[in-house]
């Protein structure tokens, strides 16, 4: 009996070990050279803490493993605050499952001291959440939080771990998805990564007496799983969900993110060996590669976990080819070169890349070359062609490549995907000789004017025409290897000095390229207009490095007087910024001026505004003003200062009035004079009438 406890405590350490052992070597992605510099910058600006912390454990998480796995040294530290926000996590009897767990994963990157009370603490309160959970969520965070303090610890037992497994296994449904909880009918593919992680965790605290028909009928579940993954016109595949009954919708990434997660950990603690389809592996590292970089700090996250997982899955480990450039020049006589590594970019195993075949595009016809192995070179660990074959010339291809491994058992281990068909662009400088312009006689066709062009250089043509005649420019265009050359654009413009253009195809049979304009057909469409018009040539493609645009010269047309229905030509297009330049000179022409009056009338005018003010000051006079009731108390005498000086500034304002200020600006100041003398008069005048009864009384 003794005997058989151990042995079940050493298988069951094993299964524990080869989960802890997956873990870590997913973790230790990092070692790994990165898919690319520029996923390494936008990790670190997508992930920019904020005063130096995240906004939540998750997300400090993800920030930390997302580093680990690029390998970055130049990162924000943010250890001592990820320390103190675990520490507040683990140490309180309020934070949330979920945030115990991420507090737990970002400790199994930072290392923090937790003491063995606060462990204590935590086991506790896990053990109780899976005895208590009721959904896929409450069983992942609890069982996924044991497993991480376990791999602290390494004391941390599940009680009843093969009833735990039955209870999540409930939540799987017959196509291969399950359900958040047994009150969602919708099931998820997103959920399915979930519990397949959630079930790893389960069978490493599990005794060897579980039923291993639970993982063989998981196999054929994922298996069902797999039948409905969706694929991409280049071949990478991905999973996807409906919205879910009381979960967001994830997206393609973060489901067919959680799907390999927990394949791969599943994979890792079972002895059964998936039934999943070398090349669906493949498809989905081509998905997550194809993304590129992601903007966002979630998604690159799941990118970057997912790809980790994939560098050291149990099921098939891709092996991505690709090429440093897919232009080769033809003149350079450049090389090619071909990559083979894994999706993060360390090596791959002892292979040969095999040339297989090199077709047109577009074309059905059979291979321009023979299968031929490339030459591995050591020093840069690439696989190179260093001469194109002959057959190759500019032009677009799609070359076949082959991965062929040296030793068998590392096709259990790799998957390469079979034949490779990569575009590739042949280009070259492109021969133009015989280039020539004339003008021909309409009714003979002879000769009339022929100037030779050099297409390389500058030319400065002038040439004269009228309606009986005709214009004719011819080239030759061929390969580096003397073969006719069709580009894709040819074109012949002409552009008269009232900006209005037109714009001809050039034909070409074979290597000769020739247009003839019959200015007597193209009066109408030339709108009648005689005069000077431009000569541009173009020629271009995206094989030719010599691609043109040049100015031949100018043509003086004598054309026909436009009849009297003849088309107009279109108004030009006004350029945008137009509006914005300088503006035509107004100039206003005012009226003369009124004749003024003389001078000694608006005198006497002057003398008879000013009648009013002087019998005032008379009128004062005559009633005997005087300040013999002035105030002599301090506030009294105030207010009744103030009264005065406010009577002196609205008067002083009507001057301003006059002289300076406008209405608006006289109203607004006499509105604020006026609230301060209706105050300071009132207090004035109630005194006067206090001491006036005072008086009285006495």
């Amino acid at each position: 009996m003794p005997t058989n406890l151990n042995f079940e405590m050493a298988r069951s350490l094993v299964g524990f070990t080869v989960l802890l052992l997956f873990l870590s070597i997913c973790e230790s992605a990092s070692f790994f050279q990165p898919i690319s510099d520029s996923h390494r910058s936008a990790a670190v600006e997508l992930f920019s803490p904020d005063h130096g912390s995240f906004k939540s454990l998750e997300e400090t998480y993800e920030a930390l493993r997302t580093f680990d796995v690029l390998g970055i040294e130049k990162k924000p530290d943010v250890t001592a605050t990820a320390c103190r926000l675990v520490s507040e996590t683990v140490g309180s009897s309020s934070s949330t499952l979920k945030d115990l767990f991420y507090a737990l994963k970002a400790n199994s990157i930072v290392k923090c001291k937790i003491n063995d009370k606060a462990y204590q603490g935590i086991i506790t309160r896990l053990n109780a959440a899976v005895d208590g959970a009721s959904s896929l969520p409450d069983f992942y965070y609890s069982v996924g939080g044991l497993l991480l303090v376990k791999g602290s610890k390494g004391d941390v037992h599940l009680a009843d771990a093969d009833g735990i497994f039955r209870l999540v296994k409930a939540f799987r449904q017959s196509d291969g998805r399950w359900r958040f909880s047994s009150n969602s009918p919708e099931s998820s593919a997103f959920a399915a990564g979930i519990a397949l992680e959630t079930l790893a965790g389960v069978v490493s605290f599990a005794s060897p007496e579980l039923d291993q028909s639970l993982i063989s009928t998981l196999n054929s579940d994922i298996s069902k799983l797999f039948d409905s993954i969706e694929k991409y016109d280049d071949g990478a595949l991905y999973f996807d969900d409906k919205l879910v009954d009381g979960h967001d919708h994830q997206g393609p990434l973060a489901t067919t993110s959680s799907v390999v997660r927990g394949l791969t950990v599943f994979a890792a603690v079972t002895d059964e060996r998936l039934n999943i389809p070398s090349n669906k592996i493949l498809g989905l590292a081509n998905f997550f590669l194809g993304i590129g970089v992601p903007g966002d700090a979630k998604d690159l996250f799941n990118q970057m976990d997912s790809l980790a997982c994939l560098e050291s899955n149990r099921v098939s480990i891709p092996l991505i080819l690709s090429l440093p450039s897919t232009v080769l020049s033809v003149t350079k006589e450049d090389s090619l070169q071909v990559n083979v590594n894994t999706v993060l970019g360390s090596n791959a195993p002892p292979l040969t890349v095999k040339l297989v075949g090199v077709f047109t595009s577009g074309s059905k016809a059979a291979s321009l070359v023979e299968s031929q192995e490339l030459v591995f070179d050591d020093g840069t660990g690439m696989y190179n062609l260093n001469n194109l074959p002959k057959s190759i010339d500019v032009g677009s291809y799609t070359f076949v490549f082959e991965i062929v491994l040296h030793e068998p058992e590392h096709e259990k281990i790799y998957v390469t995907g079979g034949q490779k068909k990569v575009p590739i662009f042949a280009s070259g400088l492109i021969k133009i000789e015989n280039a020539e312009i004339a003008v021909l006689d309409s009714d003979l066709g002879s000769i009339e004017t022929q100037k030779k062009l050099d297409l390389a250089g500058q030319n400065a043509v002038s040439l004269s025409a009228n309606h009986l005649q005709k214009l004719r420019v011819s080239f030759k265009l061929t390969t580096p290897h003397g073969l006719a050359f069709k580009p894709h654009q040819a074109l012949l413009k002409l552009r008269h000095e009232s900006k209005v253009e037109h714009i001809f195809v050039v034909g070409n049979s074979g290597k000769q390229f020739e247009i003839v304009l019959n200015f007597l057909g193209l009066v109408e469409k030339f709108f009648y207009l005689s005069g000077r018009y431009d000569i541009e040539l173009a020629v271009g493609d995206a094989v030719m490095e010599n691609s043109l645009l040049r100015a031949i010269g100018h043509i003086e047309l004598d054309l026909p007087e436009p009849p009297e229905k003849a088309t107009r030509p279109p108004p030009q297009p006004v350029d945008p910024y137009s509006r914005y330049g300088p503006k035509a000179e107004i100039t206003h022409i005012f009226r003369a001026p009124e004749k003024r009056p003389p001078k000694e009338l608006s005198l006497a005018f002057l003398g008879l505004t000013f009648l009013p003010l002087l019998g005032f000051l008379i009128g004062l006079l005559r009633l005997g003003v005087n300040l013999k009731n002035f105030p002599s108390n301090t506030v009294p005498a105030t207010f009744a200062t103030l009264f005065h000086v406010s009577i002196g500034a609205v008067l002083s304002l009507y001057v301003l009035f006059w002289l300076k200020l406008d209405l608006f600006q006289t109203l607004k100041l006499l509105g604020f004079l006026g609230v301060i003398l209706v105050l300071v008069g009132h207090r004035v005048l109630s005194h006067l009438a206090a001491t006036s009864a005072k008086l009285k009384s006495a």
